[in-house]
């Protein structure tokens, strides 16, 4: 066995060890009514704006892609000034709301990190895509760590070698993968991050490319943070139809198209799977987002409870 294939395996066993200290009823009675808080604050989040949905999962994910899910984005400056990150990541509101709320109800009990988990279920919830049970008792750590933002999170243009590499890293499939890169079914990306595919690479619809150039433009620097929807044809759904757009060639960033080229190799069956059956991808993406939620939680006496999701007690 490699060493690579032995620290997935190993990745793997602490993955197993953390579910098995976490559970869905950990809040029963010291906070009964966490998980319907956070739910409402959720909804009425994104019944306010449609995007908040996109941007609270994502949140979870570059929270839980660094050092694990320990809310150690939610720490002002570090993680946040990081290049996946700065003056993209939204949401910390939401978040400061509603713990705001949980801390009136049941003092110091309620993590950042689990409220993030939960809310990113939620969010996908409230755009009518699936629910799975968010196993609960993750705690929230003291640090930050800047330098794993940048190297762990996998950029826009990222091919499939390296998508694999960095989704294998954390423990992930590629089934997994695939299943996780469909919560690009909601939300919107910058210009900046989606330039090179429309001036540069030619597996793009060429009346999506015309119609994105004229809000981004081929100079670098000029409309950088313009934004145009991940999914062009449902953009607010939590639905399949990126997978189909995958295979029209209407995937907005290179790390998306990557996964279709119609050859079928690569994770083209995946995506044929997906876009074809809309309870496979709901199955594939539930059972993915738990595991992501595992990732290496801090549980016990470890971290801390923050007070304040922005700042270490």
């Amino acid at each position: 066995m490699t060493s690579s294939s032995l620290s997935v395996v190993l990745l793997l066993c602490l993955v197993v060890a953390a579910s098995a200290q976490l559970s869905p009823t950990f809040y029963q009675t010291t906070c009964p009514n966490a998980l319907s808080t956070i739910k409402a604050g959720v909804t009425a989040a994104v019944n306010k704006e449609n995007r908040m949905g996109a941007s609270l999962l994502r949140l979870h994910f570059h929270d839980c892609f660094v050092q694990g899910c320990d809310a150690s984005v939610l720490l002002s400056g570090m993680e946040q000034n990081a290049a996946p990150n700065v003056m993209s990541l939204r949401g910390f509101e939401v978040i400061d709301s509603i713990k705001a709320k949980l801390e009136t109800m049941c003092k110091q009990t309620v993590s950042c990190a689990d409220i993030l988990t939960v809310a990113a279920r939620d969010s996908v919830v409230a755009l009518g895509g699936p629910s799975w049970t968010v196993p609960l008792g993750r705690r929230d750590s003291t640090n930050a760590n800047e330098a794993a933002a940048n190297s762990d999170l996998p950029p826009p243009f990222f091919d499939l070698v390296n998508l694999t590499q960095s989704f294998g890293d954390k423990g992930f499939t590629v089934t997994d993968m695939v299943a996780l890169s469909g919560a690009h079914t909601i939300g919107q990306a910058q210009c900046l991050n989606f330039r090179d595919r429309l001036y540069n690479e030619t597996n793009i619809d060429s009346g999506l490319a015309a119609s994105l150039k004229a809000n981004c433009p081929r100079p670098t620097g000029s409309g950088d943070g313009n934004l145009a929807n991940l999914d062009v044809s449902t953009p607010y759904s939590f639905d399949n139809a990126y997978y189909s757009n995958l295979k029209s060639q209407k995937g907005l960033l290179h790390s998306d198209q990557v996964l279709f080229t119609g050859t079928g190799g690569g994770t083209d069956n995946n995506v044929n799977n997906f876009a074809s059956n809309p309870a496979a991808f709901s199955s594939a993406f539930a059972l993915a987002m738990v595991k992501m939620g595992n990732l290496s939680p801090l549980t016990g006496s470890q971290g801390q409870v923050r007070i304040s999701c922005s700042k270490v007690n």
